[in-house]
C-alpha cells in the first residue's frame, strides 16, 4: 500500500478580470481637407477606449470613421454612449484572458455596433498581450511579415495639388502607390483627372480609385472603361450593391475592389458566392473586429480574391491594430492603405510609427506596441466626454 500523501497542488491564482473602462473622445486636426463623394473631412475624432484589468495590464482601442455618420451607421460618438451604457456593465468583472469569450458574451447583449466591438476588442488583445509578453499579431496566429507596404490617398480634388502631393511622397520614399479620391464630379471630369495624375506619375508609381459608391452601374460602365485605358490598376467600389459589382467584375482590364458592401464574414461570403469582386478592402473596424477580419480574409482565400487591407482613416490605435492583422495574412496582394495617422497634425504616442522606404513596420513590442502620450492627448480630449466605469465607481 502506498503511504505516501498525494502532493500538495500550489493554489491557482485567479484570471485577472475587467475593473475599469475609460472612453474618451479626442478631436485631431488634419493637414489638409479630405474630399470624399460622401463628405468632406476637415478633423477626425477618434473615441479611445482603455480597458482596466485586475493585474494592472492596460489595453487601448480606438474607434474611427470617416466624415462622422456620413460613412455608415456608427460614429465616435455613437461608439462612446454604446460602450458607457451597454458594454461596460456585460464586461465588468468578467475573465479578461478570454478575449473570443468575452467578444461572444458582449455579442449576444449588443447587436450590430461592429467599430464599438472592434474598439473594444483591441484592447482586449492588447492588454492581453502585455500579460503575455507578446505581440498582437502573435495572439492572432503569428506575422508573416514585419513591414506592409502603405498607398496614399490623394483627395484635395485639386489635379495640380494631388500632382504635387503625390511627387512630394515619391520624394520622401513613404509612398509610390496612390488612391485617388472621386465620384463627387461627372465621370468624364473624374476620368480626366486621374488620367492626368497617371500620365504625370508614370511608371513610378501605380494610380488606383475609390469612387465609395458614388455611381450608377451605368456610369461605372463607362469610368471602368476610360480607367482602365488611363492606366489606372484597381477601382474601388464604384456602385452600392453586390449584385452590381458582380455584373461588373470581370468585364474590364482593371481589378474591381468591395470595401462598403463588406460587413464581416457574412457579407464575405455571399460576395464571394455571387463572384462579385477581385479584391477585398478588409477593414478590421467595417469587420466587427480583429478575428472577424481574419475571417474575411479566410473566405477571400478560399474563393481565389485577393486582399488589401484598407482603412478607416485610423489613429495610430487603430492603425496599428489593422497592421498586426494585415501582417499574419497568407497572402496581401494589393497592400495596405494604413496611412491614417499621417493624415493628423499631431502626434499622440511616445514614439511616432516608422513609415519609411515606402512602407510601414509593425510593431515588435507586447500588445500592440505602441504607448500613447497622456501629456499630448490631454489637449485634444472634447471637454466632458472623459468617463470611466467599473467595480470602484
Amino acid at each position: 500500500m502506498n503511504t505516501n500523501p498525494a502532493p500538495t497542488l500550489p493554489a491557482l491564482s485567479p484570471a485577472p478580470v475587467v475593473e475599469r473602462i475609460e472612453t474618451m473622445l479626442v478631436d485631431l486636426p488634419t493637414i489638409r481637407p479630405h474630399k470624399l463623394s460622401v463628405a468632406t473631412m476637415n478633423g477626425q475624432t477618434l473615441m479611445l477606449v482603455k480597458i482596466h484589468c485586475s493585474d494592472g495590464a492596460v489595453g487601448i482601442g480606438e474607434g474611427t470613421t470617416i466624415g462622422g455618420l456620413a460613412y455608415g451607421g456608427e460614429s465616435p460618438e455613437s461608439m462612446k454612449l454604446a460602450i458607457d451604457r451597454y458594454f461596460a456593465p456585460v464586461m465588468i468583472a468578467q475573465d479578461a484572458t478570454r478575449v473570443q469569450a468575452l467578444m461572444a458574451r458582449i455579442g449576444k447583449m449588443v447587436k450590430e455596433n461592429r467599430f464599438a466591438k472592434s474598439a473594444v476588442e483591441t484592447a482586449l488583445l492588447d492588454a492581453h498581450g502585455k500579460r503575455l509578453g507578446l505581440p498582437v499579431s502573435e495572439l492572432l496566429g503569428g506575422r508573416r511579415r514585419d513591414r506592409l507596404p502603405v498607398a496614399w490617398t490623394l483627395a484635395s480634388g485639386d489635379t495640380a495639388r494631388d500632382i504635387a502631393e503625390a511627387e512630394t511622397m515619391l520624394d520622401l520614399r513613404r509612398h509610390r502607390i496612390f488612391k485617388l479620391k472621386i465620384g463627387a464630379r461627372p465621370v468624364r471630369e473624374d476620368v480626366a483627372h486621374v488620367a492626368a495624375i497617371k500620365r504625370a506619375l508614370g511608371e513610378r508609381a501605380a494610380v488606383r480609385v475609390d469612387v465609395n459608391m458614388a455611381w450608377t452601374e451605368t456610369e461605372a460602365g463607362y469610368g471602368m472603361a476610360a480607367l482602365a485605358e488611363a492606366g489606372c490598376e484597381l477601382v474601388e467600389q464604384p456602385v452600392a450593391s453586390a449584385r452590381a459589382l458582380s455584373r461588373l467584375a470581370r468585364r474590364f482590364p482593371v481589378a474591381l475592389m468591395a470595401d462598403e458592401s463588406l460587413h464581416g464574414p457574412e457579407s464575405a461570403f455571399e460576395i464571394a458566392r455571387i463572384h462579385g469582386a477581385d479584391v477585398f478592402a478588409v477593414k478590421v473596424e467595417q469587420s466587427g473586429g480583429l478575428y472577424n477580419a481574419l475571417r474575411v480574409a479566410a473566405i477571400a482565400d478560399a474563393a481565389g480574391i485577393e486582399l488589401y487591407g484598407g482603412t478607416m482613416l485610423e489613429g495610430a490605435f487603430g492603425t496599428i491594430a489593422s497592421a498586426h492583422v494585415f501582417s499574419t495574412f497568407a497572402h496581401l496582394q494589393w497592400g495596405t492603405e494604413l496611412f491614417g495617422p499621417l493624415l493628423l497634425t499631431q502626434e499622440i504616442l511616445e514614439t511616432p510609427l516608422d513609415y519609411s522606404d515606402f512602407s510601414l513596420a509593425v510593431p515588435a513590442g507586447p500588445g500592440l506596441g505602441i504607448d500613447l502620450d497622456e501629456d499630448k492627448v490631454s489637449a485634444f480630449v472634447r471637454e466632458g466626454t472623459r468617463k470611466i466605469t467599473g467595480i470602484k465607481d
